[in-house]
């Protein structure tokens, strides 16, 4: 497998710092944001940016986690048995602007999946959406796209963007993988 580094540590750090100056920009009430993280990579990733917010500005917002996976419309292919994680939002969602929060974006699915399991919670007053890696809409499916990005990186049908995080034992980094022919 061929893999190329678009992201380093320091570069992770600084597109995670230039989303949270973005995010305080657009939303000066923070104190009605909700940064929720799709499990896995997001979580991880809204939590960073939760602290990033609060070096910022002294206040953080809250910050909770969603799993999607019975909300997926592919979920009866990954098994018979799919393992579904806990949802811990901090707060009734009701009237907060939510900002989801991912790794990476590609066919939308996976957002319109987070939306979906959002509403069976309550009724935000809006919703966006922060993504560390987009990988372009060439591929994308539905017609989503985020608010706050930390860069784009178009792909091909044979490549994936894969982000590694400290926080699941790697060295933080985020690769182009592409398969090598058979």
């Amino acid at each position: 497998m061929k893999k190329r580094i678009i992201l380093k540590e320091k570069d992770i750090a600084e597109r995670i710092q230039r989303i949270a100056d973005e995010i305080l920009k657009r939303n000066p009430s923070i104190e009605e944001v909700i940064l929720v993280g799709i499990r896995t990579g997001g979580a991880y990733l809204a939590t960073r940016l939760q602290e990033a917010i609060g070096r910022i500005n002294g206040t953080r917002p809250l910050t909770g986690v969603l799993d999607i996976t019975l909300y997926r419309d592919d979920w009866t292919r990954i098994g018979a048995t799919p393992i579904v994680g806990k949802t811990e939002l901090p707060s009734p969602i009701d009237e907060k602007t939510v900002i989801l929060v991912d790794d990476v974006l590609f066919t939308g699915r996976t957002v319109r999946a987070a939306m979906d399991a959002l509403i069976d919670y309550g009724r935000p007053r809006k919703i966006e959406l922060a993504i560390l890696a987009d990988r372009g809409d060439g591929e994308r499916e539905l017609p989503i796209m985020a608010n706050y990005v930390g860069g784009t990186w178009p792909t091909s049908p044979g490549e994936t963007i894969n982000v590694y995080l400290r926080e699941e034992g790697f060295e933080d980094h985020a690769t182009i993988e592409e398969k090598e022919a058979a």
